[in-house]
């Protein structure tokens, strides 16, 4: 008997610990950089802020930034080559959606080891967009004279700030609902580890 294929391929568990990573120290430093000229009228604790002071939190968040475009650009590249994105997040139906989310509502969503719901599909695609839009602004704040079309794309310096803060807001978000999940159904984490194996193949 054959053994049963991994549920989670160890390029998909790499890009996953390593974004894990990038984000948590973007998000954390962006917000250190963001208290220095605040867009709002608040501010964030400093406890949830990295780098210390400005100059470190911007060390910080270029660092975590070029491993975040190193890594999002392998997940992208392995996700449609393999297949990994046409096998598990792919289609989304609206009509599924929205049966997904009633279910995850009444807490009655079922769960398969292995296998997205709609809702879960949904989510990443938008964070991939999210994540996109987060390196695009960035950049434009980053070079705004010698990028001045990137920042003239986003309405301008100030824009792209805003635009800047909302994609992270979004991905800041996802990694709430996401760790919710995992909360909720606690099994799903050790397969990240260890990879896995979806005993139901077996069957079939």
């Amino acid at each position: 008997m054959s053994r049963p294929p991994v549920l989670h391929p160890l390029a998909v568990r790499i890009a996953h610990w390593l974004n894990a990573f990038a984000i948590a120290c973007m998000i954390s430093s962006g917000w250190g950089i963001y208290n220095a000229s605040p867009l709002f009228p608040f501010k964030f604790a400093s406890w949830m802020t990295l780098g210390g002071w400005l100059g470190g939190s911007i060390a910080w968040h270029f660092a975590a930034m070029w491993l975040l475009v190193a890594n999002g650009l392998f997940y992208l590249l392995y996700g449609a080559l393999s297949g990994h994105f046409r096998r598990h997040l792919l289609p989304v139906r609206a009509g599924e959606v929205w049966r997904d989310a009633g279910q995850a509502l009444r807490l009655k969503l079922p769960h398969q080891p292995g296998v997205y719901n709609a809702v879960q599909k949904l989510l990443y695609w938008a964070v991939m967009l999210l994540g996109i839009l987060v390196v695009l602004s960035g950049l434009a704040l980053w070079k705004p004279v010698q990028l001045d079309w990137l920042a003239d794309l986003f309405g301008g310096f100030d824009f792209a700030r805003k635009v800047h803060f909302a994609a992270m807001a979004g991905i800041a978000a996802f990694v709430v609902v996401h760790l919710a999940l995992v909360a909720i159904v606690p099994r799903t984490l050790i397969p990240m580890f260890t990879g896995g194996h979806d005993k139901k193949a077996n069957a079939s």
